[in-house]
Parts: C-alpha cells; structure tokens; sequence
C-alpha cells in the first residue's frame, strides 16, 4: 500500500532528488517543519519511523509475533482477538479504527500526487500507470480460473490485487542501493495507483447491508471538513471532531469504515507554491505513527494463522489458498511487467533514464508482496468462513515471503551490475 519515505522530497531520508524521481516533488522548494533548531537530516524517532527499512522490519516483527502466539498459545490469541473494548473487538479495532489512519495517510499521498506529483500529469507516468493495472487484473483473473476450475470460492478475487507498498520498498531499500532512482519512482507510482484500485474494490465489492442515511451523515462530515479545509481553517479539534464522526458514521452505514480516512486524505488541502500546507504537515506528523503503531498491531492481529502440515498442503490443494498464491507470486510478475512492455511498445512512453528492463522485472516480482491491504481483503470476503479467510491469509504470507526472497536477489543482481557499469 502507502510508501513510508519521507514527504519533502519522495525519497529515502539522505537521498537526493532528480528529476528522473517521477513520485518526487516538482518543485522541491518546500521543506516540512522538524520544530526549532532541528535539522531535517537529525535522527529522531519519528525520522526513524519514517525509514522504508523500519517499517519493513516492524512489520515483520508483528508478524512473527502473530504468527508464534497463534500457533503456540491458540487459545490465548483468539481470546485477545475477540475481547471487547468499547463496541469493537480488539480485532475490529486494528482492522476497522486503527488501519483508518493509515488509509488517511494513503489519501494524502494520493492528494499530494494528484496535485503536484506522479500523478499530476498522467502522460509521464503513463508505464507504472498501465503496470498497476496489469498488475491488478492478471492476478484477479488467475484467481479466478484457478477456483472456477477448482470448484474453489470466487469471492477472494480481490485478495492478490493489492502490493504492500511499504514493505516492497523496504525490500527495494536493502537490496537496491545502486539502482537508478528511477526503479523507486516506477514502483512508488505503480503502488499509489495501486493503492487507489484497491480502496475502490474494497468501497465497491466489499460494502454491504449500505444504510443511505448514515452513509449520508459521513459524507456530509467528509463535506465539512473539506470546506474547513477550502476556508483556511486551523482548529485541529474540529478536524479530529469531523474525522471520528465520519469513521464512526462510515463504519456504521455498512462501507468499510477505512474508506472515510481516504475520503478525508482526499479532500485535505495542498498547495505546491505553500510551505508547510496541511496535507505536509499532517503526513509527517501522522505516518511515523501509522508506520510503528497503526500497520504493526494490524499485522500482529490479523497475521496470526496456524501453521501446520495439513496447512501447508492447502496452498497447493485449495483452490482459494492457492488462486491466492499464484495470483500475488506469478500474477503480479506476469500483469505488471507485460503491461509496462506492451505500453512502450504500443506508445511513446519510456522507461526514465539509466532504467532497463531487467530492473523492471525484478520490480514487478517484489510487486507480489501483498500483505496489508490483502490481509484485510482476506477477511472481507470471507466473513463467515474462518477457514478459507485463514487459508487465503496463508497463501498471502507465503507469497510475500517468495515475492521478497525472489525479487530482492534479482533487484540485488540488478544493483550489483549497475554499480560494476558506474566504476
């Protein structure tokens, strides 16, 4: 999903801009405020969470966490799951209030581009554009004629669509140091686009029992807000107020609550001639939280799936686990890679410079590191069957873990053979 990089310039704290950096600022006047006498470049530990490679291992972390406390304390884990606090489980929290704010965060990437950045001029992203839609249809359509061919369940379609933007670049961040700057852009844009295809699958096919009137209600505080926004005003309790009311409204209409944190992202106001504008400010002060809070107890809670032998043989026997699997590890490669070389065949479009193909390849299997948004999906479209939504999780796991593997050590190759042309 949502890139992790520090917003002053798109890149990794200490990297330079260039304008080969297409997901990188056009007009790099603009500098976020650290607070008094602190350099940008001072470690902290918000800088620190703001690292791709920090987020990455968090992530991680949680997950390896869930995944022990799930198979040696089953009982325990479940319990945790399932306890409530408030009107909401500890589960529903991570999935439906705390993963809110990381989709906030996504929505003032997607703002923040759509104005000034990657997206703002279609024509020259047009490659990353049309490998993120290759990227998300392949994988769908594999899915599917695995489980119709199967006699699988259909309803997980969606599931190997999605790329966890912030762990594929911590991978690229390890294993990429001497790629050109472009390999980071292509992937930052592919994924913001890919994050945009995934809030409306989820919006549109994962919504249900919809109740008008209190979708009504959110989208009048979305309104609300967004006027606040258009009339300058900076009273940070009537957002916070407009925000909880929208999620709280949102949640309750029967549209995945997560949806109003990327209405709000949206409607958030950015200037590229204003420094320090909202959309600035609120992501650097927002995403070390999302990065070192929010995505690791969503992971720590929605990861846990037993490992076992009976487990494992699901991924090649199920028609779900394994639709899941080959979608996200074969799928992506396949949709992203030969989207973006139909595209500069058919078009005028050009990969950036220094950029070549091989480069693009072992992008396009990092590409299948699912994880956050299709974990979430795994659980959106099986909501009464515990089993395939634990299967399918499974399967997304596995997938990550091979799209990582495999795609580090051919981006590592890539790297080591750009760094032997430069000397």
């Amino acid at each position: 999903m949502t890139s992790q990089h520090d917003n002053t310039s798109g890149t990794t704290p200490g990297e330079p801009s260039t304008p080969q950096d297409t997901g990188a600022r056009r007009h790099p006047r603009r500098r976020i405020a650290f607070g008094p006498g602190r350099e940008a470049n001072q470690l902290h530990l918000g800088e620190i969470l703001r690292r791709e490679t920090v987020g990455g291992i968090l992530m991680l972390v949680a997950t390896a966490a869930a995944l022990l406390v799930a198979n040696l304390a089953p009982s325990f884990y479940e319990h945790l799951s399932h306890l409530q606090l408030g009107p909401l489980s500890l589960h529903q929290w991570a999935a439906d209030g705390l993963l809110t704010i990381f989709f906030f965060v996504a929505g003032l990437e997607l703002k923040r581009e759509i104005v000034e950045g990657s997206l703002s001029r279609p024509a020259d992203a047009l490659l990353p554009i049309m490998a993120a839609l290759g990227g998300m249809a392949v994988p769908a359509l594999i899915y599917v004629g695995v489980n119709a061919f199967g006699d699988g369940n259909l309803h997980g379609w969606g599931i190997p669509m999605a790329t966890d933007i912030a762990f594929a670049l911590a991978v690229l961040a390890i294993v990429g140091s001497q790629l050109p700057l472009g390999v980071r852009a292509f992937l930052l844009t592919l994924a913001i686009v890919d994050d945009l295809g995934a809030i409306i699958v989820i919006a549109v096919f994962f919504s249900s029992g919809i109740s008008l009137l209190k979708l009504l209600g959110a989208l009048v505080c979305v309104a609300l807000f967004a006027l606040a926004q258009r009339r300058r005003i900076d009273t940070v309790w009537l957002y916070i107020v407009l925000g909880i009311a929208a999620w709280w409204l949102m949640l309750q209409s029967g549209v995945h609550a997560t949806i109003a944190g990327v209405a709000l992202g949206l409607v958030t106001r950015t200037d590229e001639f204003e420094e320090h504008d909202p959309v600035d400010r609120w992501k650097h002060a927002i995403e070390p939280w999302s990065a070192g809070l929010v995505v690791p107890v969503f992971a720590f809670f929605a990861a846990g799936v037993p490992v076992n032998g009976e487990m494992m043989r699901s991924l090649v026997s199920n028609p779900v686990p394994l639709g899941v699997l080959l979608g996200l590890f074969v799928g992506k490669f396949v949709g992203v890679y030969s989207a973006a070389r139909l595209t500069a065949r058919f078009t005028s479009a050009e990969l950036a410079p220094g950029v070549q193909w091989g480069d693009i390849a072992g992008t396009a299997v990092l590409c299948g590191i699912g994880f956050t948004v299709s974990l979430l999906i795994s659980d959106l479209a099986f909501p009464g069957d515990l089993e395939s939504a634990q299967s399918a999780k499974a399967a997304v796991l596995m997938a990550s873990l091979l799209s990582a593997l495999v795609g580090g050590f051919l981006l590592r190759r890539r790297s080591n053979a750009h760094d032997a042309v430069s000397q």
